[in-house]
């Protein structure tokens, strides 16, 4: 597994990890919700789908593990609190959204408009909707809210945008992936 890992991987990795910082300080909150919207998803999203399963998970991962030792990566916040507060269940989904995400692109060829749906349900499917898997019974959880009140607050508002960020994710990595294949990280 060593020899699999290169440098270019890792420093591609690492670019995307700092995406994710950054996209973190683009939000908007709503109010009646400690779960905002964010540009997060979107990077999880592109992670996978460009950079590959392994480095994908590596990049997300690498953000949710420095964030929970402490440094302020998300949001200007970091340490395990962060981690185990109302969006925590979204955070840890990162790194596998990205490694699903990776796993499935890599098996869809082609250019043409079945690609792009294709890539748009993966996007949607684990760029979206598995991390509501995680997200939405922990914000249950920790808010002390009902499932079907944790759904309105961390679910049902944000699914148009997340279709929008996934339709997105599909329109840009597939060029990409034409002329950048994740292979051409080892």
């Amino acid at each position: 597994m060593a020899s699999s890992i290169s440098i270019r991987g890792l420093v591609f990795s690492t670019l995307f990890g700092a995406l994710l910082v950054a996209s973190s300080f683009l939000n908007i909150h709503l109010g009646f919700t400690p779960v905002p919207i964010s540009f997060q998803n979107l990077i999880v999203m592109l992670a996978g789908a460009i950079l590959g399963p392994l480095y994908g998970f590596i990049s997300m991962a690498l953000v949710v593990l420095l964030t929970a030792a402490g440094l302020p990566l998300l949001h200007g916040s970091g340490g395990i609190g962060l981690i185990l507060g109302a969006t925590g269940g979204f955070v840890w989904m990162y790194p596998f959204a990205a490694l699903f995400i990776g796993l499935l692109a890599g098996k869809i060829k082609g250019r043409g408009p079945l690609a792009i749906v294709l890539m748009f349900f993966v996007m949607e499917a684990f760029g979206s909707l598995l991390l509501y898997m995680t997200g939405v019974p922990w914000l249950a959880h920790v808010t002390h809210m009902p499932l079907q009140k944790a759904m309105i607050a961390g679910c049902y508002p944000y699914l148009p945008g997340d279709a929008i960020k996934a339709a997105v994710a599909a329109f840009v990595v597939m060029p990409v992936r034409q002329v950048f294949p994740p292979s051409r990280l080892r």
